[in-house]
């Protein structure tokens, strides 16, 4: 859908009949940024291009299977308390619902619990902001016992502050206790009880889950594997990139939020090594607090990542700007993109290219410093992959040590011991004894020396 910006008396599409096309629109109110203060606007999402922005927005309202009637931004020159559009703006948007026979409106912003309540009374329909639309694309696609329980934490989050006094039943009183009863507790009062007492019962269902979690990683630290997690803005090829990585066959589709729910599988490296993949939750502008919260205990794999893949869509036309969005969520969970070397960018979707533009990206890649490359792949295609694999595996063994030793075949325990805790790269039995090559994590590296008398492995 081709979208248009209303500026007053705007055209107002129809059909061949006259009819209205579909019963919800979407609208964009982006802040207008004047020329001599883009260089100098801290809020970099306001200089996202508004178009792609709105395509987002209607690609959101896709994703929940909504009927798009019409899109179109709304150039706000500052945030009404009351509205957040201007007056004018109201009237004129209430002329389109009222021609579209509209049912809902989808405003991508925050709206506030007064302004969402005000805008449904001025244009007498439902209206959902970014927040509640990405909630609910949540809540539809949360398939696992864990995801459900995040997404009902974050929405009922979302909902306790939208219990405004905007209905007259949350107005009314029940009775106290006793036989004359007295003034009791207000609808909203009990409402925000009730789901205060739901959001704790939540909460501690999801610590359970945390620790469970941990148990798992603690389980595979001792085996020990290595995590490896993909993390980047939803739609950028992860889950793609993920079956090609591990064989496995997540969903992926060219939809925003196509896969919600964190995923494991066995990572095998080119040289007979092992690590585990954790593919995430796409990320994406404005994402809710109340998500990321929710979300922490899924987000902790990649706390706890010795490898963290950024996959970017770098055909996308804001792909600068969904890279910000990302380093933004990642240092809300406490990842600084720009500090060490445990983020590899992978650029994703490179076969849309012709070969004047791959030859301007890898001019691009070759200039970047040696401790932030990248790696232009296409996950569709295949392309690319070995090269990854390879940085992957490098980074890797860049925190470990490879070490030799020789131990009696009859120390069954030690033997043990080693494949519990290092990853054993080769092993022959001679004369009675195996002559072993481990790679071991620097905190271990001093009990094997001392313990089986290692030493560094002969390049």
């Amino acid at each position: 859908m081709e979208p248009r910006e209303i500026n007053g008396g705007a055209d107002r599409p129809r059909s061949a009949g006259g009819k209205a096309t579909g019963r919800v629109i979407v609208i964009g109110p982006y802040l207008r940024v004047r020329r001599g203060d883009a260089e100098t606007q801290t809020d970099q999402r306001v200089l996202r291009d508004t178009e792609a922005r709105l395509e987002e927005a209607v690609g959101l309202a896709r994703a929940v299977d909504l009927t798009i009637a019409d899109a179109l931004i709304a150039p706000v020159s500052q945030i009404r308390p009351a509205t957040y559009l201007g007056k004018g703006k109201v009237e004129e948007i209430t002329g389109i619902i009222t021609g579209h026979d509209i049912e809902l409106v989808v405003m991508d912003c925050a709206l506030s619990p007064i302004q969402q309540r005000n805008l449904e009374k001025a244009w007498n329909t439902k209206v959902l902001d970014r927040t509640g639309l990405i909630l609910e694309i949540f809540g539809r696609r949360a398939k696992t016992k864990e995801g459900a329980l995040q997404v009902e934490l974050a929405h009922l989050n979302y909902q306790r502050s939208r219990l405004v006094r905007s209905w007259t039943h949350l107005e009314r009183q029940r009775g106290g206790f006793g036989f004359m009863g007295g003034p009791g507790e207000t609808q909203i009062e009990a409402d925000r009880r009730l789901i205060g007492e739901r959001i704790t019962r939540l909460e501690n269902e999801i610590k359970k889950v945390q620790a469970t979690r941990r148990l798992h990683r603690e389980g595979r630290q001792r085996v020990p594997y290595r995590v490896v997690a993909l993390v980047g803005y939803t739609n950028a090829g992860k889950s793609t990139l993920f079956n090609r990585l591990t064989r496995a066959d997540v969903q992926a589709a060219d939809m925003l939020f196509a896969t919600l729910d964190p995923t494991l599988r066995a990572l095998k490296l080119p040289h007979g090594g092992k690590a585990m993949l954790s593919d995430t939750v796409g990320f994406i502008s404005n994402l809710p607090t109340q998500l990321v919260a929710a979300f922490r205990a899924t987000l902790e794999e990649v706390l706890e990542a010795d490898v963290i893949l950024h996959v970017r869509d770098i055909s996308h036309e804001d792909t600068e700007a969904q890279q910000r969005d990302v380093d933004t969520v990642l240092r809300q969970l406490g990842i600084d993109p720009d500090a060490g070397n445990r983020i590899l960018e992978v650029w994703n979707k490179i076969d849309r290219f012709d070969a004047d533009g791959r030859e301007n990206l890898e001019n691009i890649a070759a200039r970047r410093p040696p401790e932030r490359p990248c790696f232009l792949v296409s996950a569709e295609a295949g392309e690319g992959i070995d090269a990854l694999l390879a940085a992957i595996e490098a980074r890797l063994a860049a925190t470990r040590t490879t070490l030799d030793l020789s131990i009696d075949a009859s120390d069954g325990a030690g033997i043990s011991w080693l494949h519990r805790n290092s990853e054993v790269l080769n092993k022959q039995l001679h004369d009675g004894r195996f002559d072993m090559t481990v790679r071991v994590d620097e905190t271990k590296r001093d009990i094997v020396v001392n313990r089986f008398d290692a030493v560094p492995h002969a390049v």
